[in-house]
Parts: structure tokens; sequence; C-alpha cells
């Protein structure tokens, strides 16, 4: 899948007037009528310093790779709406997200639209960002208003960005993985700064665990029960920037204990960090996708949804199925269906999903998904045979490249004799043949 060139008409800038800094982010997105609004939000920063350390943290990360994939500039996503601003992003190898979560005690101003889309992280801004004391004032718009307090003195440059498709694919498996993650640590800023003392110096390989002991906390390479587990703990050192200043952080692991999240809690807002099983190994976006993609959804369906809700609402399927009167059963496949294609994100700390809109167009996120195809290509093509279906067992033969797999899915476990379940064993996803017959009983 080919990556998006998009061209931003202008620049993010950052100006200074009167004692007040003026922050304008440029944005662009696929959906033309989004992208013809010309500000999502206008209004001021209420603790500026700390948002603007934040927004270098999210920079710090959209610039990084920890695997193959060399670092790229990549302009992080910002979702308007509910009150709220959130900016969201991936590392280049795709095995750390962030998000920042504007709270609306954060920002004072209007929200002239809301919606998601991308924003210009450009070198001079971010140097500018840097640049900002506390007790500053700052006022922000996303988006460019027509009538502006900023007025850009030099000539407006053209820009062109790579949004990768990775960064869709990776939002429709984080939240899946947050969402089943429980908070296992509280630290205080004191105890947050000890820990991070202890972080290894250089690429260090392994597993390595935070623990407590004797109330102290500290990375460790023994595992202990109540241990959260640190899949390439190097990649820590991206919170670095934010130690200082934050209150408290909360350590959350997901229930197989392979991946986990970092919440630092600035009062007004948090800055979640979400770091993939290994360094080695991002968020793909098809594993723990698939697994809520066995039942087929209309698209009409998504597409009214998407019309029906706002960026950043509160995501209730039993409110919406009673308010629209939808089957409870329907939802349930529909809640799904809109999680597998990133259009949900997860608040760990509110336990609650929210709506993002996304700025690609529908038919585009519904296409991202190459092992969902290659299973309804097996159901159109007959290569499916049902041998055994009872109501906790089924077992089945799927074709294969001059061979016949067979498939058992008996209670909660599922099994296949191909390649990719032998080699990762559920770890990154069912393989195309699990899901096929689970598509096709279903």
């Amino acid at each position: 899948m080919n990556d998006l060139q998009y061209k931003y008409q202008g620049i993010s800038t950052l100006s200074k007037a009167k004692g007040i800094n003026s922050l304008v982010m440029a944005h662009q997105t696929e959906i033309e009528e989004v992208n013809n609004i010309p500000c999502f939000f206008w209004g001021s920063l209420t603790d500026p310093y700390v948002t603007a350390k934040c927004w270098s943290i999210i920079a710090k990360v959209v610039r990084s790779s920890f695997g193959p994939i060399p670092p790229s500039l990549r302009d992080p996503i910002v979702s308007a709406g509910a009150e709220r601003l959130r900016f969201e992003g991936f590392s280049s190898c795709n095995g750390v997200y962030v998000r920042l979560d504007m709270k609306p005690e954060s920002i004072d101003g209007e929200f002239i639209a809301n919606g998601t889309t991308n924003v210009d992280f450009n070198d001079p801004m971010l140097n500018a960002l840097n640049a900002i004391q506390k007790n500053e004032k700052v006022t922000l718009a996303v988006g460019h208003q027509e009538v502006q307090v900023i007025t850009p003195k030099t000539k407006v440059v053209e820009k062109k960005v790579t949004l990768p498709m990775r960064w869709i694919k990776g939002l429709t498996s984080v939240q899946l993985y947050l969402a089943d993650m429980e908070m296992q640590f509280e630290l205080t800023k004191i105890q947050t700064i000890q820990l991070f003392q202890s972080l290894p110096k250089g690429n260090v390989k392994g597993e390595f665990y935070i623990t407590k002991r004797a109330g102290k906390f500290m990375f460790s390479t023994l595992q202990t029960p109540d241990s959260a587990r640190i899949g390439g703990i190097h990649r820590l050192r991206l919170l670095e920037g934010v130690l200082a200043i934050v209150d408290k952080i909360y350590v959350y692991e997901s229930s197989d204990k392979e991946t986990c999240a970092i919440v630092c809690e600035f009062g007004k807002m948090q800055l979640l960090m979400a770091f993939s099983p290994d360094a080695y190994r991002g968020f793909s976006g098809e594993g723990k996708a698939l697994e809520n993609m066995s039942e087929n959804v209309p698209v009409e369906w998504v597409y009214g949804l998407n019309s029906l809700l706002k960026s950043n609402e509160t995501f209730d399927p039993t409110m919406l199925s009673i308010e629209n009167d939808i089957d409870f059963g329907t939802m349930k496949n529909l809640t799904a269906s809109l999680s597998s294609m990133g259009l949900l994100g997860y608040d760990v700390a509110e336990r609650t999903h929210f709506y993002r809109r996304l700025p690609f167009k529908t038919e585009r996120i519904l296409s991202l998904n190459p092992r969902l195809k290659n299973a309804k290509k097996l159901i159109d093509n007959e290569d499916i045979e049902i041998v055994v279906r009872k109501s906790n067992y089924i077992e089945a033969k799927v074709k294969g490249s001059g061979v016949v797999h067979k498939v058992i899915i008996d209670h909660n476990s599922q099994r296949c004799t191909c390649d990719w379940f032998t080699a990762y064993q559920g770890k990154r996803g069912i393989c195309k043949h699990i899901l096929g017959v689970k598509m096709m009983v279903s």
C-alpha cells in the first residue's frame, strides 16, 4: 500500500507580538470538505509551557524509529471536538504510539468545526516551541483563519508531507491493546524520577520489568507476579523531556503482559505513550483487529454513524442502540467494525472509547486489511469445507497453495496447520484460513 503525498497550502508558524506568542498549525486532509474548513479551533492555551513540552515529545516520537524503517518526518494528526484537542502519532517503525489529550480546561477558545486532520510540525515551529517560557501567553489556531491574528511576513511555502498507511493501520490496532489494559502502578513525581534514573544506558537487549521493592520502583530483568513488562526499554527515553514537570505517571499493562502504556498526568492534560511488545515489532494494524472483523457490516451503516458522531465524542454503544433503535447485537458488530477501521480510540484513564474522524476517505480505510480480503476470497472461491460444526466446536478444511489446511475452533481457542499460525501461534492475529472459517459460520 502506497503512502499518500499531501500538500500543505501554507506552513505552521509561531510569531510573537506584544508579548503574545501566536501559533497557527497548517492542516491538510484527504477529505475535501474538511480541508476547506478554514479553522478547527481558535483560542489560547491556559498552560502553554507544559503544552509546548508535550508537543515536543510528540515530535520526537514521530521522528524516531526503532526498527528497520528509517526515521522520517511524520506530521501528527489532531482531532478537534467535544471541547477537546487530541494530538496523535506513531514512530516511523509503528512500535511507539503517542497521544496528548488536552482537556477542556487546557484551552480557552472556540471550536469552529469538529474533525480530524494532519498538522504541520516543522522545524522552525518546534524550535520556537522549545523557547517558550513559563507564564508566557500563546494563542493557537488549528488551521488557517481568513481573519488572522497572525499574518506571516515571509513567503507562504507549499509543503509536501508523506502520510504513511502504517499509521492508519496502527490506529486500528493500538486502541484494541489499550482497551485490554489495566493500571498496574501509580508513581509520584519523585518515584518517577527515581525510576528513570535506573534506566539502562544504550540499546539494551532482553526483557525488562518495572517492579516495586520496599516502596521504590525500579527496572529489573527479573519478572515478579506484579511487575510490568517493558519491551524495548530504551524507547522509554522518549519521555525524558517531561519528567521534570509531570505530576505523576500511571503504568498500564495488557492482560497478556505483552504490551504496556505510560500515562503522564499534568492536571490539565495527559500524555499517553504505548509501546509494542518489542522494539522490532510495531502495531501492525491487522493482528488484533482481525479478531473483530468476522461479521460483515454494511458500509452504509459505517457512513451513517460517521455522519452522526463528532470527533472526540464519547462512544457509548448502549445509548446509541437505544436512541437510534439499533439491535444490541448489531451494534456490537458495528462497534467492532468501527474499532477495526481505526474510527474509535480508547481512553485508558476514563475507560471509554471516543470517536475519531480520520483524515481519510472511508473506502480507503476499508481497503487496508489484505488478510480480510484474502479470507473473503476463500469464501467466494468455495475453498472452505466445514467438516464438523457443533455449538462449541468447528472443524474445517481450507484449500491453500497445493495443500489443504485443517482449521479447528474449539471454545475460545483456534488453530490452523498453515505456516503463519505455526510461526506466530496467534500472536500476530489469526490467519486468513481461521478468519475465513469464522466469517463463514458467523
